[in-house]
């Protein structure tokens, strides 16, 4: 259980601009933006970081956890510089690192929780690993399933969603941010037999 005096650095990763907004790399952005737009917080450029943040506060006043939600405001590859500086900036240790992306590896729509592990070829994750010393942070892995056919996995990600996909979309966003606020407050093992106890779509 999250205590009051812990501070965690939310991380949604995507691209910058309005050519990727929509795109399938971009959901972890996504993501925070809708928590954003929940709680009515804006973001604002951070100090000592090209990124924007919204430092903020999730569960109940005195019982929560304080939490900066943060993008990046350059590309995917380069996450880590922007990550490692916001943390250093607000004192968060790397387990209090939150990162929020895509994932390849799991069905569209497929939420999983973990912390460690591999990159699994994603370019943010490893820039972010580079940077913080240590693949020991949290992942909140939002699946947008595997390329069709031959479709090279690059031009998967940095395409938009399907029609099909886009009707489940706002589902999908609302259920990742649910999972990312039981992380923050109920800590991983918890939170994982809540999300993971869901059956994917």
């Amino acid at each position: 259980m999250t205590t009051a005096n812990e501070t965690f650095l939310v991380v949604g990763l995507g691209n910058p601009g309005p050519s990727y907004a929509a795109t399938r790399h971009n959901v972890g952005q996504m993501v925070l933006d809708h928590v954003a737009a929940q709680t009515g917080g804006r973001f604002k450029a951070a100090r000592r970081a090209p990124a924007v943040v919204i430092e903020g506060h999730m569960g109940p006043p005195g019982a929560g956890a304080r939490t900066i939600l943060a993008k990046s405001t350059g590309f995917m590859n380069t996450s880590g510089g922007p990550v490692s500086a916001l943390a250093s900036f607000y004192g968060v240790d790397p387990e209090h690192v939150i990162v929020v992306h895509d994932e390849v590896d799991l069905p569209f729509g497929t939420l999983r929780l973990k912390r460690g592990g591999g990159e699994g070829g994603h370019n943010g994750l490893r820039d972010i690993t580079k940077a913080l010393g240590t693949k020991e942070y949290l992942r909140v892995r939002v699946g947008v399933g595997r390329p069709p056919g031959r479709q090279d996995t690059a031009d998967h990600v940095l395409a938009p969603f399907r029609p099909a996909e886009r009707k489940e979309l706002d589902l999908v966003i609302d259920e990742a941010g649910d999972a990312l606020e039981l992380l923050v407050l109920e800590g991983l093992t918890a939170a994982q037999q809540t999300v993971h106890s869901r059956e994917a779509r």
